[in-house]
C-alpha cells in the first residue's frame, strides 16, 4: 500500500507541476494544448502538486 500511495503521489505532484509550467507558458507542449499561457492552470497545477505532496507525506507515515 505504501508504494502505491508513493507512486500515485509522485505522479500527481509532477502532473501539477507540468500543468503550472504549461499555464505559465514555460512548457508549450503539445502545441495545441488549451492550457498554454492560461493563468488558471497555474493555480490548478499548484493545488494538484500540493495534493500530490500530501499523498507522498501520507505514504511515508503509512509505513511507520
Amino acid at each position: 500500500m505504501r508504494n502505491s500511495l508513493l507512486i500515485a503521489g509522485i505522479i500527481i505532484m509532477f502532473s501539477g507541476i507540468f500543468w503550472s509550467l504549461q499555464g505559465l507558458g514555460i512548457i508549450p507542449w503539445p502545441a495545441s494544448s488549451f492550457m498554454i499561457n492560461q493563468t488558471q492552470w497555474v493555480y490548478y497545477g499548484g493545488i494538484t502538486a500540493f495534493i500530490g505532496l500530501i499523498v507522498i507525506l501520507y505514504s511515508r507515515r503509512w509505513s511507520q
